[in-house]
């Protein structure tokens, strides 16, 4: 569980990332989880674009995906979600 300045810090650092996967109409599927799980093995912290043509709320997005992707919401803006997964050998070390 991260803590508020935990996120802060992710938050400054997430700014400047664009988001690796988007959601689409087809809303939450497998392919998108396995799109997520390809990009946590190579990213600690990621973004998540929604699309105008997704029909599901952004809040139930964030939860599926931290429940099935075993990561942490750090923030929600907008229709953009940042996730982070601490790796096995940690490239970003929290304060």
């Amino acid at each position: 569980m991260l803590n508020g300045k935990q996120k802060r810090y992710l938050r400054a650092l997430a700014n400047g990332l664009k988001p690796i996967t988007q959601v689409g109409k087809d809303g939450i599927n497998d392919g998108l989880f396995n799109s997520i799980d390809d990009a946590f093995n190579t990213h600690e912290l990621i973004k998540i674009n929604m699309l105008k043509t997704c029909e599901e709320d952004l809040n139930e997005i964030a939860i599926e995906v931290c429940a099935n992707c075993s990561c942490e919401l750090v923030q929600k803006i907008g229709k953009t979600l940042v996730l982070y997964k601490r790796a096995k050998e940690p490239k970003i070390l929290l304060p």
